[in-house]
């Protein structure tokens, strides 16, 4: 499904800005709309945009496009480009616009019977005092404000990709609409890497690596956007943990938890209800309540605007820890030598997604964060945020994430998303501004991308194959703790207001996972890993000696299996390696009698014989370490 809500139409300015490749795709996007006419005359278009990765036009037809077509599809497009069309623009005016679009000729290639509906629609759109232009390729003509390439021959190196429902301009209520995606690029050779990266994309999924390697499960009994951890799974997501837990311990965090559930009235004060009701599951009533209301006759609408003012209070399920924290906080009397004071936990919060949004374990309904709060005084600020941004550093480069992005998130000033005092948030983007030039760094400062309560510096990582994900995030917060009247007792004796910083390294378990397991195409580095070693006996005559340097690995807490089953070594060579095991253990009648293993490395194949103590050090050493 395509995403439940249409980005707004772009102003005559935004489009101007188009660059060059988002030009050549808007471009193709007309000759695809141009072939399907061709082969679908009754074909009604409604919009068609460059977006990430490519373009896409949306279709009304009683044709069901499918796969098949698209080679008919493109074999029309290649012709159209072979023609080498120009792009001419015209402009009209809106009475000849709509004079065009009753007839049917708009996003046409001639008159038809029906009017060309959604033209008629979007034509409504355009502002009055904006001119109305109309592009014309060969017979077909379009309304659209461009721009576009001089002509149809620069739009050589495309492919017709997948084909999707879409509602029109992304509501329910209006016709579903067929989306044809497609990408194009400058080039030949620049398409081709494309695919390829596709092709690579496939290849590391994590929801079929995840179910190969059995790392967890969604079922719909339990779910959509409800992620179970299988054991596989589980161990990744505990040695995550334990790794950043150490560092926690280390820059004197305190661990904590909190329910998964609170009172309304709590997010209504941190203006999480009703700022965020459209992502939050609905509202849990009390029993007694909801029975009240039921007497007084009380119908869902209604029920929603006491809930909205106040008149009626329940129970949300928590979709930030920030608030549970800040009383955690708040419970306790501080002076200005107890600060900071830094609150740590895993916990779960629950967001609700469209079902059309979800997708394995990066976009969830419930997810874990790596959440902390730290409550400090404003001359700690800085130092807090180093040590925050320290602490996601060491994160990624140790997973060898080492390609990233930095981007200072901002307020919008037009925006009135934003709450609290415009000075506070001065001071906290000027602190954030500050902390991003020491990380030797390039960083982008992002007007609009701001949390509602305060400015945010987030890491858009890379992986191997080029494409990007948000993960760790640090924001300062000025404006929760005057919400909820947070106070500390300074030096002069006087209550202060504290500062707090929400940070997370990881973002979500469930998103970080997923991340790796595509980024590492399931080849977890061993300390990640699973399964670490399995010992691989060549024969029944071999297990006992197996299963005695099973037990030695088990002293050393190496995760380790034995294979023992009546099958010859070379499937269960391979059978690790499809399991992506890194260490495997042959033994045989040569390793009984020297009392050795011969190792073989999922990655670098045979490592010749060892001892069991030189292969415990080795292993013990590389998992300590958490290399790569």
């Amino acid at each position: 499904m395509a995403d439940s809500q249409e980005k707004q139409r772009k102003t005559l300015e935004e489009r101007d800005q188009m660059s060059d490749l988002e030009r050549l795709r808007h471009s193709t996007a007309h000759v695809l709309a141009t072939a399907i006419a061709k082969l679908w005359p009754d074909a009604q278009f409604a919009a068609g945009p460059p977006v990430e990765n490519g373009f896409y036009y949306d279709v009304d037809l009683e044709h069901r496009i499918t796969p098949d077509d698209f080679d008919a599809i493109e074999g029309e497009m290649k012709k159209i480009v072979k023609e080498n069309q120009v792009f001419e623009k015209e402009i009209v005016s809106r009475a000849e616009a709509l004079k065009m679009a009753q007839s049917g000729r708009l996003a046409a290639l001639g008159d038809r019977d029906t009017p060309s509906v959604f033209k008629i629609d979007l034509l409504e759109e355009i502002p009055e005092d904006e001119e109305i232009s109309l592009y014309k390729n060969g017979d077909f003509w379009d309304l659209c404000a461009g721009p576009h390439v001089g002509r149809t021959g620069n739009c050589k190196a495309f492919k017709v990709m997948s084909v999707a429902s879409a509602f029109y301009k992304g509501d329910a209520s209006n016709p579903q609409l067929q989306r044809v995606y497609g990408t194009a690029f400058k080039n030949r050779t620049l398409l081709t890497e494309h695919l390829e990266r596709l092709e690579e994309a496939k290849l590391r999924d994590h929801r079929k690596l995840g179910k190969d390697l059995d790392l967890f499960h969604i079922d719909e009994a339990v779910g959509q956007g409800l992620v179970l951890w299988k054991p596989n799974g589980a161990v990744i997501r505990q040695e995550l943990q334990n790794f950043i837990g150490e560092h926690l311990v280390r820059q004197g965090y305190s661990q904590v938890f909190t329910p998964h559930i609170g009172k309304l009235d709590l997010y209504r004060t941190s203006g999480h209800f009703p700022y965020y009701a459209d992502s939050q599951f609905p509202p849990v009533i009390e029993k007694e309540s909801m029975k009240a209301l039921a007497d007084e006759g009380c119908g869902c609408g209604e029920l929603s605007n006491k809930l909205e003012s106040g008149e009626v209070d329940g129970f949300l399920l928590k979709p930030m820890n920030c608030p549970h924290h800040i009383k955690i906080f708040q419970s306790n009397h501080h002076s200005y030598r107890d600060l900071p004071v830094r609150l740590a936990e895993f916990g779960t919060v629950y967001r609700w997604e469209q079902s059309g949004e979800l997708g394995g374990m990066t976009r969830v309904r419930g997810f874990t964060q790596d959440d902390a709060h730290i409550f400090c005084t404003e001359d700690q600020v800085k130092d807090e945020i180093l040590g925050c941004l320290e602490l996601v550093k060491i994160v990624l480069g140790t997973l060898g994430m080492d390609d990233y992005r930095v981007r200072v998130g901002l307020r919008d000033p037009d925006s009135s998303k934003y709450v609290g005092d415009p000075a506070k948030w001065d001071k906290a983007e000027s602190a954030l501004r500050e902390a991003a030039t020491t990380l030797g760094t390039d960083f982008a400062e992002e007007p609009g991308e701001a949390a509602f309560y305060g400015p945010k510096i987030d890491f858009v990582v890379k992986d191997v194959i080029g494409r990007e994900w948000q993960l760790g995030t640090v924001q300062v917060d000025y404006n929760l703790p005057e919400r909820f009247g947070l106070e500390y007792i300074g030096s002069d004796n006087s209550p202060h207001r504290p500062v707090m910083i929400h940070r997370a390294p990881f973002g979500s378990m469930e998103r970080f996972v997923g991340v790796l397991i595509e980024h590492f195409a399931g080849k977890f580095p061993t300390w990640l890993a699973p399964e670490q070693v399995r010992i691989l006996p060549i024969s029944e005559k071999f297990v006992d000696d197996a299963q005695a340097v099973y037990d030695q690995l088990r002293e050393d807490g190496i995760r380790v299996k034995v294979d023992s089953a009546d099958e010859k070594v070379g499937a269960k060579i391979r059978l690790a390696q499809l399991d992506r095991i890194p260490y495997m253990l042959i033994i045989g009648a040569k390793e009984q009698e020297l009392n050795q293993v011969s190792v073989r490395h999922r990655d670098r194949g045979d490592e010749g014989a060892l001892s069991v103590v030189d292969f415990r050090e080795k292993v013990v050493a590389e998992i300590a370490s958490r290399s790569l």
